[in-house]
């Protein structure tokens, strides 16, 4: 499939580079080494989120060239649909999307089924990073610093700092290379884990009061609710990282954040330690993502929404 989509980037010039709402390090790492390789091919780019970038992330080479109001979709010859499953993860403007002339899906989530027929998915891959490297090497490209930059970055956050189990011998030589050609791991792990805002330390002290263990201890959990936003002056964009403290405890092996979205809608981030698959409970509750890492939508109360999510996991336990 790579020889094709190289072949839609060389017969076409002018391309949209999207990802999912909320978009994290990978979406964000994968979208901009794309949009620096094609500008390098003299081809014309635009990278559109519909969320905001969060404040983390914003040193990534060339994020200041995002933006959040969909261009006339007729603009484009061709759209990039990068570490999504499904075209509607991209929001509200997914309609408009999708009658872009040709549609490119990379993604490396097992609950991909294929929503388009060019498309690069690999669920063994680390990343939607890791395959944006096998794109550049196919287009025989000299990766620039920054490139290696947001390919690393994009590595680096969905191996959870080349700790999870998708952290293969590939993802590492690949990792290896990107520092060769420029990317500076100390500078990006401090930009990534070591930059926070005051208001996120002050959040999480709250959501830690909520700090539950359940089924004898296997499952961790804590809540974001609107109201702890609101206390403290935070966003949601605040609670990165926080469904994985929560593991961290002894016999803890299922972590679970969930964050309020609007009253009675909570999005779960589900976190795994081993081979237990959280992907098959959230895909029972309406959502998606890897084995040990996975997220849903669910409306209701906290209580049922918790209840809900306990009773998947140990339906599937």
């Amino acid at each position: 499939m790579i020889p094709r989509i190289v072949d839609i980037i060389n017969q076409n010039a002018t391309f949209l580079i999207t990802s999912h709402e909320r978009p994290d390090g990978d979406a964000l790492g994968s979208e901009l080494a794309l949009y620096h390789m094609l500008s390098a091919g003299g081809k014309t780019a635009v990278v559109y989120n519909q969320d905001q970038t969060p404040h983390h992330y914003r040193f990534l080479p060339g994020a200041d060239v995002i933006v959040h109001k969909l261009p006339p979709t007729e603009t484009f010859d061709a759209a990039f649909i990068l570490d999504c499953s499904e075209l509607e993860r991209v929001g509200r403007e997914a309609g408009r999307i999708r009658k872009i002339r040709q549609i490119v899906n990379i993604d490396h989530h097992v609950s991909n089924g294929g929503f388009c027929d060019a498309a690069l998915l690999d669920a063994g891959a680390s990343s939607t990073g890791e395959l944006i490297y096998r794109l550049a090497e196919a287009m025989a490209l000299t990766l620039t610093p920054e490139m290696a930059t947001n390919l690393y970055a994009a590595l680096l956050t969905d191996t959870g700092g080349f700790c999870y189990g998708n952290t293969s011998r590939d993802c590492l030589v690949i990792a290896g290379r990107l520092v060769e050609n420029g990317a500076r791991p100390q500078w990006i792990s401090e930009n990534l884990y070591e930059n926070a805002p005051l208001v996120k330390i002050r959040l999480l002290a709250v959501v830690l009061e909520s700090l539950a263990l359940d089924l004898n201890g296997k499952v961790g959990s804590m809540i974001v609710t609107l109201e702890n936003l609101a206390r403290t002056g935070a966003l949601q964009e605040h609670t990165d990282g926080f469904v994985d403290l929560p593991r961290t405890i002894e016999g803890v092996e299922i972590s679970i954040l969930f964050s309020e979205l609007e009253e009675n809608h909570f999005k779960l981030s589900l976190r795994s330690k081993g081979r237990f698959d959280v992907e098959r409970v959230a895909r029972k509750l309406g959502g998606g993502g890897h084995v040990n890492a996975a997220g849903c939508r669910i409306r209701g109360d906290i209580a049922t929404v918790k209840r809900l999510a306990l009773a998947q996991i140990e339906a599937i336990d």
